[in-house]
């Protein structure tokens, strides 16, 4: 209970409701809102049957665990290649360590899981000259996230401009798949997504343009620092295949939100596969260089990168806290909480806030705290700890007037109230 469960507890909601054969609905964003008016993700759809089998939270998280770990498999296996066996290892053990990947597990579930392997296996697909497998891995980007129609696009351009001497027919095709997702990005942003929001898009307010650049340079800086030093060291930048990292950069970069400028949350997760095979794909140049200092320089890289992710991973990564007691035990408080949250009903719409929400999404019907629009809930669970609602009945009677509820009890800080009107 130590997470906002945010975002879980809305991607669970709608995976639940695909794992019923029901639009994907999610109350967390308010009463009957369909996810794909926020975010254009139908291929969370696939989580469905997992999740039908095991309904719960925990399901979402191993199941980008899952994929996560997939997309070290062409990561390493295209390192090894280019590179020798052993150095191909350090490389794809370095990528499952990379602080975007770590930081995507840590925080919550997102959609972009399934983004990060199938960039890596088109990646892996491109540095082998498959050209049409390359593209291939990439298509299917259109059903994760509506930005990821531009990361296709400058995929399917590295792909041309990788085959125009060799395969002009492979590189035509490209072109035309470039088109396309372009095209395809522009319908999802101002005509699908709209279609299932009634108020539209309603991230366009975040778009800053390119004059918003400048705004928190230093912590972009900082970003696109993290981005090549310790991952790899600088030497991606010889690669074209970085260009495949420009679209989601481009549109972080010019937002006028400061959260998608930093290395926090998940944003970077689908740039990690992109460094590490375009450092693959320069280790391989770079290594038969007619300059010395250059070819040595490759041949130590793959284990100082691999020792950077190993130092990051245990001092200021989210895995050092595997080596703290405190990870492997539950407070008391949370039991406590628990306890008290079981004596809510399956099925009952329940108006909450952290840290109940995914504790109570796979078995009620779930709104935000102050969310409900109208809807009257049968209990309200909120955390009082700091004793910011005052009392808790009266704040209920504020948030549904004409109703009248009753204290069912108090456990962790967590306060359960029971509408009887």
């Amino acid at each position: 209970m130590e997470e906002n469960s945010w975002d879980l507890g809305i991607f669970e909601q709608a995976v639940r409701a695909y794992a019923h054969f029901q639009a994907p609905v999610a109350d967390l964003k308010g009463p009957g809102f369909n996810v794909l008016g926020d975010h254009f993700s139908p291929v969370i759809a696939l989580i469905a049957p997992l999740y039908r089998l095991f309904p719960g939270p925990a399901t979402l998280l191993v199941a980008q665990a899952a994929l996560f770990a997939l997309s070290a498999l062409p990561v390493t296996r295209a390192g090894a290649r280019l590179l020798g066996p052993a150095r191909g290892l350090a490389l794809g053990a370095a990528y499952g360590l990379s602080w975007g990947i770590q930081q995507a597990v840590a925080f919550d579930f997102h959609e972009i899981c399934f983004a990060v392997p199938l960039l890596a296996f088109a990646l892996e697909a491109l540095l082998a000259r498959r050209w049409r497998a390359a593209l291939a891995w990439g298509l299917p980007l259109l059903l994760v996230k509506e930005d990821l129609g531009l990361t296709l696009a400058a995929l399917a351009l590295v792909v041309a401009w990788r085959a125009r001497r060799t395969d002009r027919r492979a590189a035509r095709a490209a072109f035309a798949v470039a088109v396309g997702g372009t095209v395809a990005a522009v319908l999802v942003f101002t005509v699908v997504v709209p279609a299932f929001a009634p108020d539209g898009y309603a991230y366009w307010e975040k778009v800053g343009g390119p004059g918003g650049v400048l705004d928190g340079l230093g912590t972009k800086l900082t970003t696109l620092g993290w981005l090549l030093v310790p991952t790899t060291g600088l030497l991606a930048l010889r690669s074209p295949l970085l260009w495949v990292a420009v679209p989601t950069l481009g549109w972080r970069f010019t937002s006028s939100e400061p959260y998608f400028w930093s290395t926090d949350w998940h944003y970077s997760a689908v740039l990690m596969p992109v460094v590490a095979l375009a450092l693959a794909d320069s280790l391989d140049t770079a290594r038969r260089s007619p300059r010395p200092w250059m070819r040595s320089y490759a041949h130590q890289l793959p284990g100082a990168v691999l020792a950077a992710a190993l130092a990051l991973s245990a001092t200021s990564l989210p895995l050092a806290r595997l080596g703290e007691r405190a990870a492997y035990e539950k407070p008391a408080r949370a039991a406590e909480a628990e306890r008290l949250l079981a004596r809510i009903p399956d099925g009952v719409t329940v108006e909450a806030d952290y840290p109940a929400l995914t504790r109570l999404t796979s078995r009620c019907r779930v709104f935000w705290l102050g969310g409900t629009r109208g809807v009257r809930p049968a209990y309200l669970v909120f955390d009082n700890s700091s004793g910011r609602v005052g009392d808790p009945l009266a704040y209920a009677g504020r948030l549904h007037p004409g109703s009248r509820f009753a204290l069912v009890g108090e456990a962790g800080g967590m306060v359960l109230l029971e509408r009887r009107l």
